[in-house]
């Protein structure tokens, strides 16, 4: 065979399909998207000189992913997995989603079989390892992380054909970790950041969610709910994507009890029922602090005098 056809290929892998997807559930992180495509067509062309009898070195496929709590980096890793399935790199496609304590021990010959164990279940498939630095803990004498990551380092050059590990975590701590284990650092290919999402996409994101479950916003609540997440932004603790989820789920708690508490007695109609207006968000306590204009810093994490407690964040 002399010819091939991209167009035949990205058809019958279903890639396009894959991709397009993932630009239409994922708000922003256009510089993510970008670089999934970049390593689809990579991948698509590796497999297009194959087809032709053409060398083709097999590719590194394992990835860095680093950013905050919140901005998309589980979905994209289930995307991934589904583009190295279609394209024949994996052989299941599936992801499995772990952190420390489910491959180190507390105790010496317990981390091998519980490492070895996970290593087994993701196989075919995509291992992603949540806060991966964790696993490196130079300070503890005692800390067996070191021989979790001995045999990850092991399993992702011996049987890279067999297994995609993808490690996650904040950008400045995973750059640590990297630097403290340059073995494990030579065998990612592929490292890929997410950034923060603005408000405006914060604000997007939380008005997929509500009509996910069937709730609407007012306009007037829309402009609440971005000055809501412009304050909670400033705030420590902020998680993004999670924390939109979080502010959702609180004011229709808040809607839940005005509607109790006001019309108990009174029918309800179809919109009282979907429908959060300004009040169900204007209760949170990140509205009762003071702005940074006029408050002084007594705090590492922001410009305001009054900082929420633990367990208030995004009230």
């Amino acid at each position: 065979m002399d010819t091939v056809s991209i167009k035949q290929e990205y058809e019958k892998t279903e890639i396009e399909k894959v991709i397009s997807n993932l630009e239409a559930d994922l708000i922003g992180l256009t510089p993510v998207k970008s670089r999934i495509r970049e390593i689809s067509a990579l991948l698509l062309i590796d497999r297009l000189r194959k087809t032709v009898g053409l060398t083709s070195s097999n590719p590194g496929l394992h990835m860095s992913f680093t950013g905050s709590p919140g901005t998309g980096k589980t979905t994209v890793a289930l995307k991934m997995a589904d583009i190295l399935y279609k394209l024949g790199y994996i052989k299941k496609g599936h992801l499995l989603t772990v952190t420390r304590d489910d491959l180190v021990g507390q105790y010496i010959g317990h981390t091998a079989p519980k490492t070895k164990e996970v290593l087994k279940k993701a196989m075919g498939g995509v291992l992603f390892i949540d806060e991966a630095y964790y696993l490196y803990k130079p300070d503890n004498e005692r800390d067996y992380g070191s021989e979790a990551i001995e045999i990850l380092l092991q399993v992702m050059e011996n049987q890279r054909d067999e297994l995609v590990v993808i490690l996650a975590g904040y950008k400045e701590r995973m750059d640590i970790f990297y630097e403290s284990n340059p073995g494990l650092a030579s065998r990612i290919a592929n490292h890929i950041h997410f950034p923060d999402y603005s408000a405006e996409e914060l604000l997007e994101i939380g008005k997929v969610m509500l009509a996910e479950q069937q709730y609407k916003i007012t306009r007037e609540g829309e402009d609440v709910l971005l000055k809501y997440i412009q304050l909670r932004k400033e705030q420590p603790l902020f998680a993004n994507a999670r924390s939109m989820k979080n502010a959702i789920d609180r004011a229709r708690m808040r809607q839940a009890n005005r509607i109790f508490e006001n019309n108990s007695q009174v029918p309800l109609t179809k919109s009282d029922l979907v429908t959060l207006d300004i009040t169900d968000f204007l209760q949170s306590r990140v509205f009762a602090l003071p702005t940074p204009e006029v408050a002084k810093p007594t705090s590492p994490y922001g410009m305001y005098s009054q900082q929420l407690q633990p367990g208030e964040w995004g009230q």
